[in-house]
C-alpha cells in the first residue's frame, strides 16, 4: 500500500505542480488508489511556516494547497529499504520511519524540505484511510539514478533474474500468477503506469515495467524452495533482491522526472 500511495501523491502532485491537472483532478486520482487522506501528525507548525488551519490534521487537498502557498516546487519520491535509503537524505528520525513505511515523499521548498510518511488511519469499523504524518527532512538532493539510468538498470536486471531463474527453477512448475505476470511484461498496450499527465513517454513505460516487475518478484518470493540446493536458493534470493533493487529505482526516477528538461 505505501509504495502505490506515494507513487500516486508524487505522481499526480507534480502534474498539479506542473499545470497538467488542477488539484480536485489530482487529489481524487490520489484518493481513488488509496481512500480518504489527510495531513497530520506534525511537526505541522514547522511545515506550514505555522499551525495550519483547523488544528494539526487537515484533509490532503487542503494540506497541499497550504504547501503550495507555503512554496512547495515538487514532490520526490523515496522507496527506502534496510540497508538501502533510496530517495532519502536524513535526518534520521525521517529516514528510520521513511524505512518502516516502506516509501516516503519529499516535498522541496525554497529554503527547507518536508518529509511526508504514509501511516494506515483506521477510524471505527469501516473508514479505512491514509495519513500522511509530517517531518523534517534533510533539503540535500538524494543519489538517485536518472531515468535513462534506471531504464537500462532495470533491463539489465530483468535479464539477469531470467538468467538465474532458467538455470535454477523447473520452468515447468512455475505458478500460473507468475506465468501470467511475465506474459504481461511483453504486452505494450497494456495502461497501468501509475504516472499521470505530462510525465515524459519514457517515464510512462519504465514505471510500467516496474510496476509489472515489482508484481512479479513478490508473486516469485512465495515460491517454495522445496528441491532446490542451498546455492540455488542463494543465488534465486540474490536475483530477486537484485530486481527488487533496480524496480525501486526506476519507479523513483520515473516519478521524479516530471521536472526534468524535454530532449
Amino acid at each position: 500500500m505505501s509504495n502505490d500511495v506515494a507513487t500516486a501523491l508524487v505522481a499526480w502532485g507534480n502534474a498539479w505542480l506542473t499545470g497538467h491537472v488542477g488539484l480536485d483532478e489530482s487529489v481524487d486520482a490520489m484518493e481513488r488508489i488509496a481512500g480518504p487522506q489527510i495531513l497530520g501528525g506534525v511537526p505541522a507548525a514547522a511545515a506550514f511556516g505555522g499551525a495550519p488551519p483547523g488544528g494539526s490534521e487537515v484533509p490532503l487537498r487542503r494540506g497541499l494547497g497550504d504547501l503550495r502557498v507555503a512554496g512547495m516546487a515538487a514532490l520526490r519520491l523515496a522507496l527506502p529499504a534496510p540497508g538501502d535509503p533510496l530517495g532519502l537524505t536524513g535526518p534520521p528520525g525521517f529516514t528510520m520511519a521513511a524505512i518502516d513505511a516502506g516509501a516516503a515523499v519529499v516535498v522541496a521548498m525554497p529554503d527547507r524540505a518536508i518529509g511526508l510518511v504514509p501511516v494506515e488511519d483506521r477510524r471505527g469499523s469501516s473508514y479505512v484511510g491514509v495519513r500522511w504524518d509530517v517531518h523534517d527532512a534533510a533539503p540535500a538532493p538524494p543519489d538517485v539514478p536518472s531515468l535513462a539510468d534506471a531504464d537500462r538498470q532495470l533491463t539489465l536486471a530483468m535479464r539477469d533474474a531470467t538468467e538465474v531463474l532458467l538455470t535454477v527453477d523447473d520452468v515447468s512448475a512455475v505458478p500460473p500468477g507468475i506465468a501470467e505476470a511475465l506474459v504481461d511484461l511483453r504486452d505494450p498496450d497494456r495502461a497501468d503506469h501509475p504516472l499521470a499527465p505530462g510525465y515524459p513517454s519514457r517515464a510512462h513505460r519504465v514505471a510500467a515495467l516496474a510496476g509489472r516487475l515489482a508484481l512479479v518478484v513478490d508473486l516469485a518470493r512465495r515460491l517454495e524452495d522445496r528441491g532446490l540446493t542451498a546455492d540455488q536458493v542463494q543465488r534465486r534470493s540474490e536475483a530477486f533482491r537484485l530486481l527488487d533493487r533496480a524496480v525501486r529505482r526506476a519507479l523513483v526516477a520515473a516519478c521524479n522526472s516530471a521536472f526534468d528538461p524535454v530532449p
